[in-house]
């Protein structure tokens, strides 16, 4: 019994410091309406969609998305040609309830939970991960993929249409 507890002390101590010695996706200090305002601002310049990407760095699947298309080199180079991407941090305990209301609650579908915005602001969709996984333990690139592209300026253009 006492060799299983040490085991389990010991890792327990491994995964609380690989865990914290990870980069931290979202800045708790950050303001979100600053975050999303130089986006937009961004994404005007640019003509992209803004991508929020709503977590936090105690979300070990907001980890595992982030990783999960920054080391794909082809859905990478989809965002960054498409989309200004953010990472707002969502606590219950901010004072940021105005912002996630502008967003229509999108921390109803867990997390990570992802909106698109165009340039303006306006919200144009909310996608719960959980929809975008691969049903193991990964997120499935080919629903990503896709779902990127639905998003994209051009995908909803009147003009993609005529």
């Amino acid at each position: 019994m006492k060799h299983i507890l040490s085991g389990f002390f010991i890792l327990c101590i491994f995964y609380t410091t690989s865990f914290s010695q990870k980069k931290k996706l979202y800045d708790v200090n950050a303001n979100p309406v600053e975050q999303f305002n130089k986006a937009i601002e961004n994404a005007k310049l640019k003509n992209k969609h803004v991508m929020i990407q709503i977590g936090g760095n105690w979300c070990p699947w907001c980890y595992k998305f982030h990783d999960f298309y920054e080391n794909d080199t082809e859905l990478d180079s989809l965002l960054k040609s498409n989309y200004i991407v953010i990472n707002v941090n969502y606590n219950k305990k901010s004072a940021n309830e105005s912002f996630f209301k502008q967003l229509g609650y999108p921390q109803r579908f867990g997390f990570p939970v992802i909106v698109i915005t165009d340039a303006d602001g306006k919200r144009l969709h909310t996608q719960n991960s959980w929809y975008l996984e691969d049903g193991k333990s990964s997120y499935d690139k080919k629903k990503f993929k896709s779902f990127l592209k639905n998003w994209t300026v051009e995908a909803v253009s009147d003009e993609t249409y005529k």
